[in-house]
């Protein structure tokens, strides 16, 4: 089983950092991490190269995730939450996933994915609505014509408290590794 690993941190060590690590010591099979923040991929201009074919103007990092998703089984996309949404630098990352939308709507061809399986692991403290970063990470995977997502969960009180100190959002944390394992 392979894995593409979407990171939307800049932390190094925070609680999403933290959480990953988790995760990729359980994940079964091999996995391929894109942290947003420090991956070398362009956030996409609307030039619509890839309207009439498949693939993108900018050659950098992106190429690599383009060839990991042909044979990805599952996505593991973590954020924490900026203004209750995924973070701007993750949004520029899955905004280069315009070559899907333009295939499947546009030239109505089928998107050459066999992704089974998505966790969202959102991660916040303070006020705002995590349910809308959900969402936009649900649309996005749907896009991808992901089979199964993982329902919502989130720790939304970091600021108070770590979320691997989180009881109840790490029972889930683990029921969704092992759901994305099987």
């Amino acid at each position: 089983m392979k894995t593409l690993i979407l990171n939307g941190s800049p932390r190094k060590n925070g609680d999403t950092a933290q959480l990953l690590e988790l995760a990729k010591a359980q994940l079964q099979g091999t996995y391929h991490v894109v942290s947003a923040y420090t991956a070398d991929i362009h956030p996409c201009i609307d030039c619509r190269h890839c309207q009439k074919q498949f693939g993108c103007i900018f050659a950098d990092e992106m190429e690599a995730v383009y060839t990991y998703l042909k044979d990805c089984d599952r996505i593991l996309l973590a954020s924490p939450i900026y203004f209750s949404e995924l973070t701007g630098s993750l949004l520029n990352v899955i905004s280069r996933l315009q070559p899907y939308f333009y295939a499947r709507y546009f030239r109505k061809e089928p998107i050459p994915l066999h992704i089974q399986k998505a966790v969202i692991v959102l991660v916040g403290g303070g006020t705002g609505s995590p349910e809308r970063a959900y969402h936009t990470a649900t649309e996005i995977l749907r896009l991808l014509q992901i089979k199964e997502i993982y329902p919502f969960f989130c720790s939304h009180h970091t600021d108070q408290i770590p979320a691997t100190a989180d009881l109840d959002f790490m029972q889930t944390f683990q029921k969704a590794m092992h759901f994305l394992n099987t």
